[in-house]
């Protein structure tokens, strides 16, 4: 059949249209890729031909409140690899083997890895910059040096189980390295090299460089003044009495901020790996529980005069060394008890049958309702990894033993810091605060603050009138009673011995004890709480107030020398015992000359220095008291 011209020229039009049509989605796909996804797709490709050559962030720092670096960095090169670079991989290992002192077949094994990019491990990571230049200076093919950079902790073990450490790719670990790890890691930068498809460089396409972004600093609510007398104080007594542990806690009792903390054994951040994993995975003063013994009394004081069920002055309490409760006999620590005592006595002596009586006065209802509104059987909630909850008991299995024991610290099983956090509630008016380590985060590049921790108070477990009266016992406790070692002359201090037997397979252990001291300072207005614990001390009489209370007595009186908190006159006196010895009131011999200075009757050595013939200073300053023989210290000059 013959098809018609206008057939025909209709067929090319369609032709024509379509073909039109085609080339139209064709030019329009080509722009739209040429215009819109160009940049996309050739960042993808230069993606598929990047290697990246990576620098580490700058990990912040972790400072005191002062400022002081507690943890800083070093910069430590790391050789890094890109095997299909490699030119002559048996020659290349055995050069970075030698360089590295590995073996040759471990280096070959890592250069010709199937990877875009190998680190050299361990030998090449965190070298010198010394190794690093020799390694340069091999000028072999497909081998790197990377900036990066190791923890750095100035002082050693110097506050460790806070600290932590971070590990070889400057991930925290342990301590705020590891509860504070992303804050203070920063974000990695690197230098993005091109190459073709078998791995070779493409010299004619320039480097990418993107900065890295580093870390927060950390500032702490530590004080290295006072974490500082601390460590020196564990470190004698550590010598002195080569206990199993010692634990100490410092605290600002008016915000939770922790001043100071420590324990031992402890151990030094940078060589971790030389000593058991138990000693840096457990910070004892957040980790470990037992018996706190008399310390506890202090809870068992608050409830009983917060319920009004007692008063210190006019209640009076026979004991007559136990008590007899559900059948068991509860013994007081000294034979043959106290007699006949004023509660604030009972206080004074840490009369265990005298808290018996506290604590049935207040039933096991009321008891244990303060105990946990103290903050016990729950975590603190400080910002620290592993801590501990402590042990108390259900209240359901609570017999008349049961609350007995309980009332004078036995039977239940606390943490250090639930103690510090309890007690700094009982002094400071009655605010139970959560005790915290980090302070601020500080930019920097900038150094303007970025956040800041506030304190936390959780609630008021007691009046400020029961605080008060709770301020007043204990004060009194450190001046007459078994706290007497811990006085310090000039300082209202209070406190309160504890000595816990240690139980292990359901027995209490023979001469083991937990021997322990709280003491807070000024008793009217506390600024400083500590907490010390020492663990079977060996060779001494295991008492809280033999051997502890006399330690906290001396970190007392240098933090708060160093904290600026001035002598005052105003304290109780100090009920003397033996082998106390009555301290002397320094003379004013200001203005004195050199013959009415000899002229002097004196139980005081004087050591005299200068050319003049008038006394123009003395040390210690008139009125100060110091022990019979003690020096004081003249100087002579014109007048």
């Amino acid at each position: 059949m013959r098809v018609s011209g206008v057939t025909v020229r209709k067929r090319l039009v369609a032709v024509l249209l379509v073909g039109i049509c085609i080339f139209f989605v064709i030019d329009v796909r080509l722009g739209y890729v040429q215009f819109v996804l160009g940049d996309i797709l050739t960042e993808r490709a230069k993606g598929l031909w990047s290697r990246n050559i990576p620098f580490e962030p700058e990990r912040g720092k972790i400072l005191d409140q002062n400022g002081v670096p507690l943890a800083t960095n070093k910069s430590a090169p790391t050789v890094l690899v890109m095997p299909r670079q490699i030119e002559d991989p048996a020659q290349t290992a055995e050069k970075l083997a030698a360089a590295l002192n590995m073996s040759k077949e471990k280096a070959y094994k890592q250069i010709t890895k199937k990877a875009s990019s190998v680190y050299l491990q361990p030998e090449g990571r965190k070298i010198s910059h010394e190794k690093a230049n020799e390694i340069r200076a091999l000028d072999l093919k497909g081998v790197y040096i990377a900036e990066d950079s190791i923890r750095h902790y100035p002082f050693g073990s110097y506050l460790s189980h806070v600290l932590g450490f971070a590990g070889i790719d400057n991930q925290g670990l342990t301590g705020l390295e590891l509860y504070y790890d992303k804050e203070l890691s920063g974000e990695k930068g690197y230098v993005k090299l091109y190459s073709d498809a078998k791995g070779k460089r493409m010299p004619d396409i320039a480097d990418d460089y993107t900065s890295p972004v580093d870390g927060l600093d950390l500032k702490l609510t530590i004080d290295s003044r006072v974490q500082t007398i601390i460590e020196r104080e564990l470190d004698i007594a550590q010598s002195t009495y080569n206990p199993d542990g010692i634990i100490a806690i410092a605290m600002n009792p008016k915000n939770g901020e922790i001043l100071g903390m420590s324990s031992r054994p402890t151990f030094d951040p940078a060589n971790f790996r030389n000593v058991p994993s138990e000693t840096y995975n457990r910070n004892l003063p957040i980790w470990s529980a037992y018996e706190p013994g008399s310390t506890f009394k202090i809870i068992t004081l608050a409830a009983s005069l917060e319920e009004k069920k007692v008063d210190l002055l006019r209640d009076q309490f026979y004991d007559d060394g136990a008590a007899e409760v559900g059948g068991a006999r509860l013994r007081c620590w000294k034979k043959g008890g106290h007699g006949q005592q004023t509660f604030l006595e009972v206080v004074q002596n840490s009369c265990n049958p005298g808290f018996v009586e506290l604590g049935d006065r207040l039933g096991k209802e009321t008891l244990f309702k303060y105990i946990r509104d103290f903050g016990f059987g729950n975590k603190t909630g400080i910002d620290l990894q592993g801590e501990g909850r402590g042990i108390l008991f259900p209240l359901e299995r609570v017999g008349p033993v049961e609350q007995a024991t309980t009332a004078f610290g036995q039977g239940v099983s606390v943490t250090p810091i639930q103690q510090v956090a309890a007690v700094s509630a009982a002094v400071n008016g009655g605010i139970l605060y959560q005790p915290y380590i980090a302070k601020e985060w500080i930019d920097p590049a900038t150094g303007k603050v970025v956040s800041q921790n506030k304190p936390v108070a959780k609630r008021r477990v007691i009046s400020e009138e029961t605080s008060k009266q709770v301020r007043f016992a204990l004060e009194s406790v450190v001046a007459k009673g078994t706290g007497r070692p811990a006085f310090v002359e000039g300082y209202r201090l209070g406190g309160k011995t504890g000595t816990a037997q240690k139980a292990q397979d359901g027995k209490y252990l023979e001469n083991n004890h937990i021997v322990s001291f709280i003491g807070f300072a000024p008793a009217d207005d506390p600024q400083l709480v500590i907490y010390l614990a020492v663990d079977n001390p060996k060779g001494t009489i295991q008492f809280g107030g033999v051997v502890a209370a006399p330690i906290v007595g001396k970190m007392m009186e240098d933090s708060l020398r160093t904290m600026g908190v001035k002598p005052r006159k105003d304290q109780i006196e100090k009920e003397l015992m033996w082998p106390d010895t009555p301290l002397i009131e320094v003379p004013d011999f200001v203005g004195l000359s050199s013959k009415e200075l000899k002229q002097q009757l004196l139980s005081l050595k004087v050591d005299v220095t200068g050319d003049g013939d008038k006394v123009i200073k003395q040390s210690p300053e008139p009125g100060t008291k110091v022990k019979e023989g003690a020096t004081v210290r003249i100087y002579m000059g014109e007048s």
